[in-house]
């Protein structure tokens, strides 16, 4: 697993690539002192997993996390355990208090491992399509909801926004978790905000700096950002 050390502090950056040379499944191939380093990093290098820190001068680990158009495996790894329960929000596989110990180090490693070979046993099989039924709760109302029918998911804090007929509940999942369980045939992430069902594309336009703007059948538009762009494009042609 090729991994990226995130930390603003160069001694537990070395400390912990230090404990990660025990580990033969993991590779460290950088590390980045603050979010916006990690952030063109992550972009460059797409690393399996990242070891993140939270409190870090800028962003934070979570406002790193919230501004990925999708976000490798997270293990956090902070001082702190005040955020144990909001860490676990955003799909951390484990969450290390420094200073971190080789046993827990050893454990959270084995869960990254042990889910990625379950991602490759299941393949596609775990992705949900068009044709497939969900359970959707928000408050009092429920639906079972065609998956064909939702035409965008969308970023509302820790929660993600499904649109289908005249409804907008909120569900208590992260944008990438739910691409992570979605067919990339039918539901595309148009940018760090929204999923959209291509089905329910109605016309495409050139926009700002090379991206598009893409007009959906009931009156959303969506800016699709740069690189996602040209990901379209390649989807979508011959």
């Amino acid at each position: 697993m090729k991994a990226l050390v995130v930390d603003d502090s160069r001694l537990a950056r070395n400390e912990l690539k230090r404990l990660l040379k025990e580990f033969d499944s993991v590779q460290v191939i950088g590390e980045a002192a603050n979010a916006m380093e990690a952030r063109e990093k992550i972009e460059a290098d797409k690393p399996d997993l990242i070891f993140l820190d939270i409190q870090m001068p800028g962003k934070n680990g979570f406002e790193l996390l919230e501004e990925l158009e999708s976000s490798p495996e997270v293990i956090f790894t902070t001082a702190y355990d005040e955020y144990a329960i909001k860490a676990f929000e955003y799909n951390a596989l484990d969450y290390l208090q420094k200073p971190i110990q080789k046993d827990r180090l050893a454990g959270a490693v084995s869960k990254v491992a042990e889910k990625r070979e379950k991602q490759k046993e299941k393949g596609d099989e775990a992705r949900m399509t068009e044709n497939d039924q969900v359970f959707v709760k928000d408050g009092d109302n429920c639906w079972f909801v065609l998956l064909a029918n939702v035409r965008m998911l969308e970023v509302d804090g820790n929660y993600t926004k499904l649109y289908f007929d005249e409804h907008k509940p909120m569900i208590p999942r992260t944008l990438n978790y739910l691409e992570s369980r979605l067919d990339p045939k039918t539901f595309f992430r148009a940018n760090r905000q929204q999923i959209i069902n291509l089905r329910w594309v109605e016309r495409i336009e050139p926009w700002f700096s090379g991206s598009i703007k893409i007009y959906m059948k009931g009156g959303h538009e969506v800016d699709v950002s740069r690189r996602q762009t040209q990901r379209f494009k390649e989807l979508m042609s011959f």
